[in-house]
């Protein structure tokens, strides 16, 4: 039996996203979970990296495309921080395990757990049901939006950072290690806004020129009445379009909202655009 049903397919086609139950069990979760907790006890990060993560406009572009750190971290392993966890002199002043506001953008390509998970036969049969022919991963993340302080993410296309000739080649898959709630910062969409296409895309600056990575288009205003929550439960999915338009509040909850998302691109005939960062 198929992971995906057909009414799955339809409802992605027609909304630009689904909730999918029970792609991992809880031990899964729990293993990804544990196997993150050592990376970031372990984790020795320079003082020039200790860079907090931003999605504003301004912001986005001075602490994550500006340096080098991100610019650079789609083959390996590296730490983006939440704001107001570092003091002066930039030693912590929270736990942590609590500082964090991802790791990426290669856990699929080092990590054992993580890769396994990302190439999983119920992750196969997603690609083989939506028709794919030549699956290819981009990246990976694992995001905590930690209780009190994850961050807000405002509303977006995955495929202005992730452009590719035609559009609709890029999907993401959201996977939630514990309850994603309203509370917590669970994804909010609005439903077949991937029918509209992409009004900005973040792209690479000339070489030798700061930024490193500018915006060209306009951001687009949004009504916030339009938007539909997304809860999902622990070991459950959310199979993303990467033009339709979806944000994530702050998390003011005390509970954390840890999540493993990752994207795949449909290689065949499709350009990826050289500009991407």
């Amino acid at each position: 039996m198929d992971f995906m049903t057909d009414h799955d397919v339809q409802k992605y086609k027609e909304d630009g996203y689904v909730v999918l139950d029970g792609l991992l069990t809880s031990q899964e979760c729990d293993e990804l979970r544990q196997r993150m907790a050592e990376i970031v006890d372990r984790m020795d990060v320079p003082e020039h990296c200790r860079t907090a993560f931003s999605t504003y406009h301004d912001e986005q572009l001075k602490t994550q495309g500006n340096a080098d750190y991100f610019i650079t971290s789609g083959d390996k392993i590296r730490f983006f921080f939440e704001k107001g966890v570092f003091g002066d002199k930039g030693e912590f002043v929270v736990p942590k395990q609590q500082s964090l506001n991802k790791v990426g953008h290669a856990l699929h390509a080092y990590e054992p757990l993580y890769k396994n998970i990302t190439h999983s036969p119920k992750v196969q049969g997603i690609a083989k049901k939506l028709g794919l022919v030549n699956p290819v991963i981009l990246q990976s993340m694992y995001i905590f939006k930690q209780p009190g302080i994850g961050g807000e993410v405002t509303p977006h296309q995955d495929a202005t950072f992730l452009y590719t000739e035609p559009l609709g080649r890029v999907m993401g898959l959201w996977i939630a290690l514990e309850d994603a709630t309203v509370n917590n910062g669970c994804l909010w969409f609005i439903p077949g806004s991937q029918n509209s296409g992409i009004s900005r895309r973040m792209v690479r600056t000339l070489k030798g020129t700061f930024p490193l990575t500018d915006f060209i288009g306009r951001e687009r205003t949004y009504d916030e009445e339009k938007f539909v929550a997304a809860p999902v439960k622990k070991g459950g999915a959310v199979l993303i379009h990467g033009e339709v338009v979806h944000r994530s509040a702050e998390n003011t909850s005390e509970d954390s909202r840890h999540v493993y998302t990752f994207h795949i691109m449909e290689a065949l005939d499709t350009r990826w655009s050289p500009d991407n960062w």
